[in-house]
């Protein structure tokens, strides 16, 4: 699978690195004194109060070529929406799964240490395994967060859903998904509406497990998630 995702991502149509981009991989310490490795994107003039942060993680294990690869996929987008956006590397080939979901708040104080970021909830973002690291983490501190971007994901294992209500969740699976994601796309929608969570969800057409981003949705959904309190 990591091979294959490895594979995806190298031929997505929307992948553009641009020579003139302004990325830092940097060494972060956290609270608990562990290290982790981080691509931080910032837009060029940040507001008064800095940018709004955005976790973006990757899929599979989450490794420093994956977490690079998407850096300047998706996260240059992001930046160039405004966004602070950091791309963790998952420090034991686990992503951000399971017991390593503490490791995304740990981050977040740190980065918030910045002036060119802004204090206050933050959005999560992933791909693949990266999005059910992003539901997984904001059920377990829904308060912290502006919303959940998980483009693909389904409902993890043992997910306390029922914690996610109120939260506005972006969900997009590929209706030809090699791992038949689509064919679990209607549970869990429903089970997220039924959690009382706030769900922008929909297959994409004749997308694969990795796609380029619906932005004509995506936009207005992220403007929304920066405008509601």
């Amino acid at each position: 699978m990591q091979k294959l995702f490895h594979l995806l991502l190298a031929c997505l149509p929307c992948l553009h690195v641009s020579a003139q981009a302004q990325t830092e991989r940097v060494e972060v310490t956290l609270p608990d004194a562990s290290t982790l490795a981080v691509y931080r994107l910032l837009p060029s003039a940040p507001p008064a109060g800095g940018a709004p942060l955005v976790i973006l993680m990757p899929g599979g294990s989450g490794d420093e070529s994956l977490a690079r690869d998407l850096h300047f996929w998706l996260g240059e987008e992001l930046k160039e929406r405004g966004w602070a956006v950091a791309v963790p590397v998952s420090p034991n080939g686990r992503s951000f799964r399971g017991s390593n979901n503490a490791l995304i708040p740990q981050l977040i104080s740190v980065l918030e240490k910045d002036e060119r970021i802004a204090d206050g909830r933050t959005l999560l973002a992933g791909i693949s395994n990266g999005g059910m690291s992003a539901l997984e983490i904001a059920a377990r501190s829904p308060e912290d967060y502006r919303g959940v971007m998980a483009v693909p994901a389904l409902i993890p294992e043992r997910l306390e859903v029922s914690r996610l209500a109120g939260m506005p969740i972006y969900l997009r699976i590929g209706d030809q998904d090699e791992f038949s994601w689509m064919n679990r796309f209607e549970e869990t929608r429903s089970a997220l509406d039924q959690a009382g969570a706030i769900v922008d969800a929909d297959l994409v057409f004749m997308a694969p497990h990795m796609f380029s981003m619906e932005w004509e949705t995506l936009d207005p959904w992220l403007q929304s998630v920066l405008q509601n309190p």
